[in-house]
């Protein structure tokens, strides 16, 4: 494991030596001497000064990304831990599982919470500390450039003549609002991180796209602040010194206002629909809004030109990339080869999937249904495990919302069903399970082993009424499993908080659906096949390289001798839309391609299933009522009627050394455990999976 390690290495070097161009970035030697001598060392004639600007802020970080490609590639295959049981979110219902972990781990004592109610909701040690770096680096850029280089500013400032006479209050204003931009940009340089699903960057820190969710919104706030900030004082700039007439000025040689104005416009548009209350309110209206992301970037591009976009270019062009290849796996139907409808309003949805396919505990998939809508796509955690189901994807969707209604309406309708149209992307998930360790001497033992050690696993769980204890029964696969729950010795706590005991008329009959076959559909299946951090590198790596190809060979033949032959700087929109389209061109080809050739090594293995399903006897569309599968899972679980669980009581009194909680459920829930797990009177250690803080 030399070479993983060297990698990661290489990797944090060349992140700490990018975080210097931004420590640097306000000092007057930084604007004065250092840049200038770059640009004199580095400008060439194909890309001119913006080159010195990628150089400095691009390169660094796609270099990161494709270290951070070869990097889990070679772990792929070198995992501490292979899952052998399920997981399952429940919802709304309060799932939380305890589990043994090592006592000498450093990192789970740098994730306790430290903050647990407030508007950041569930905080740990560890991001605290990265909080006040993130906020203490912002104030030095403000803060010291402010003060010390309105003068800076001011010489390539097109108002300069214009505005010679100006009080000093009033150039500080002026250079007030254009640092708030610099901060700003600072913040949307790393905004698009968090949400790219299938980053090879946020592996490397241990973080998934799902858990940072919360880190873009923290920055999507702070970003939106200062470039309305920047915004305000400048329009209050013109009307103080009698020039709003600059709002109207679209300047092809420098910083062009109306292109800005346009973009402010979708931001606060964004900003606002992204408010929580209208976010789980009128999540469409969240959804759609939120495409405005694309004409949002593309007019702050024109509004700075090249050489500022390139600080927040790269997050937003490794963006682009995931955000492509999810459009092409999404336009594959995938087989859904049968349903399981549980009497609580819950389905269970089995897809087949290919062999090379491989995920880990706690991901999730997003699904749309065109016969419910066709553009509606829902997150879901994955509840059937790669290991024990290799030809077989499963999720639960419980009946919460609209389309979650019309979905399970449609399966348990009278009228026959056939086949059901369904397409998938991901999965999306951790690329390891470091919440199964456990105290042992050999931490490389299977989680099955584990499991059969006893009292190792306490699971949790809270349901308003008796009928979703059949939910419980959804643990075991549809064909069921090698493991004998009886000797796996698990001890699950149900707790029925709105019923005081069984109901008598209760149909604990679930209704299985069998689909027919469809040659149309595919057997689910990753984009990029199972070498698919490799194939992500190279797409990065090609894709920048075609498109610095296209600007230099623009540059040189086109843009070079037009700004000799003139003695005119060329137009900052030109320049910057014909960057923009070649860096679109460069990565849907370059992903276009791969995924081409990735789906066709495997098209003779999905041909394959896809033959055996449509010859198998068990593919009838027939429906059929059965009993429960397996009645050892109830059986073996300890029921509360008419009570909710004394987490604190149930946690602090569990014995062991060091205990790990792994909870999913409502935010209140999740900050109470937080809470008790923050308190230091045990050695336990907290984690959570949740698409909010």
């Amino acid at each position: 494991m030399l070479l993983p390690r060297a990698i990661l290495l290489l990797a944090t070097l060349i992140f700490l030596g990018y975080l210097t161009t931004w420590i640097l970035l306000p000092l007057k030697d930084w604007f004065l001497k250092w840049i200038p001598t770059l640009i004199q060392k580095t400008s060439t004639k194909e890309f001119g000064p913006q080159g010195t600007f990628m150089l400095i802020y691009t390169v660094p970080i796609l270099l990161i990304a494709v270290l951070g490609c070869v990097y889990l590639h070679l772990t792929r295959n070198a995992r501490n831990y292979t899952d052998k049981y399920n997981y399952f979110d429940f919802g709304s219902s309060l799932v939380l599982s305890l589990y043994r972990i090592r006592s000498t781990d450093p990192i789970a004592k740098l994730r306790r919470p430290m903050l647990v109610r407030g508007p950041l909701g569930v905080v740990s040690a560890m991001e605290l500390f990265f909080i006040f770096s993130f906020i203490a680096l912002l104030v030095w850029i403000f803060a010291y450039a402010n003060s010390v280089l309105p003068v800076v500013y001011n010489m390539n400032d097109r108002q300069n003549q214009r505005h010679a006479d100006d009080k000093m209050w009033q150039k500080k204003l002026r250079s007030t609002a254009f640092y708030m931009a610099i901060v700003g940009n600072f913040c949307c340089a790393f905004l698009f991180y968090p949400v790219t699903r299938g980053s090879s960057i946020l592996p490397l820190v241990g973080l998934t796209s799902e858990g940072s969710i919360k880190y873009h919104i923290w920055l999507g706030n702070l970003a939106m602040f200062f470039f309305t900030m920047h915004s305000i004082m400048f329009i209050v700039y013109w009307a103080i010194v009698n020039d709003l007439k600059e709002m109207l000025i679209w300047d092809h040689n420098s910083n062009s206002n109306i292109p800005g104005e346009i973009a402010i416009l979708f931001g606060l548009a964004l900003w606002v629909t992204g408010h929580p209350r209208i976010r789980r309110k009128m999540f469409e209206l969240f959804f759609y809004t939120h495409q405005l992301y694309i004409p949002f970037m593309f007019f702050f591009m024109l509004h700075t030109g090249f050489y500022f976009i390139f600080m927040s270019f790269p997050g937003f062009y490794l963006f682009l990339i995931d955000r492509y290849l999810r459009f092409l796996q999404s336009r594959q139907k995938v087989r859904l080869v049968s349903a399981r409808i549980l009497p609580c309003e819950t389905v269970e949805l089995n897809f087949s999937k290919s062999l090379a396919l491989d995920y880990t505990t706690t991901s999730f998939v997003s699904i749309n249904v065109p016969a419910i809508s066709s553009l509606q796509w829902h997150p879901f955690t994955v509840s059937s495990n790669s290991s024990l189901e290799p030809h077989r994807i499963s999720v639960i969707i419980k009946r919460d919302g609209s389309w979650s209604r019309k979905l399970i309406e449609k399966l348990a309708s009278s009228s026959p069903l056939d086949r059901l149209e369904v397409s998938m992307e991901g999965p999306y998930g951790p690329t390891s399970t470091d919440f199964l360790r456990f105290c042992s001497s050999n931490p490389t033992l299977e989680s099955q082993h584990w499991l059969q050690n006893a009292s190792s696993l306490v699971l949790i769980c809270a349901f308003k009424h008796s009928v979703d204890l059949t939910l419980l029964n959804l643990i075991l696969p549809l064909n069921g499993t090698s493991l004998d729950m009886s000797q796996l010795q698990i001890e699950i706590e149900a707790f029925v908080t709105r019923d005081k005991g069984p109901a008598l008329s209760e149909n604990n009959q679930m209704k299985t659906i069998i689909f027919r076959p469809h040659p149309s559909d595919k057997p689910f299946s990753a984009t990029l096949g199972s070498h698919g951090w490799l194939w992500l590198g190279a797409i990065i790596l090609s894709s920048f390289v075609i498109f610095l190809i296209l600007s230099g060979l623009v540059g040189r033949f086109y843009v070079y001798p037009k700004d000799k032959n003139t003695n005119k700087i060329y137009s900052w929109t030109a320049r910057a839309s014909l960057n923009a389209l070649f860096a679109c061109v460069s990565l849907f080809t370059t992903a276009t391609i791969a995924v081409l050739l990735s789906k066709r090594r495997y098209a003779r293995q999905a041909s394959r299933i896809q033959s055996i399903e449509l010859t198998s006897p068990t593919s009838s569309p027939d429906r059929e009522l059965e009993s429960l599968p397996d009645q050892s899972i109830i059986e073996n679980t300890k029921v509360h009627y008419g009570a909710r669980p004394t987490l604190d009581k149930m946690l602090l009194d569990y014995e062991g050394s060091s205990i790990g909680v792994l909870v999913c459920g409502p935010a209140l829930m999740r900050h109470e455990v937080a809470k008790i797990c923050s308190s230091g009177l045990n050695n336990i250690y907290y984690e959570s999976i949740s698409y909010s803080s």
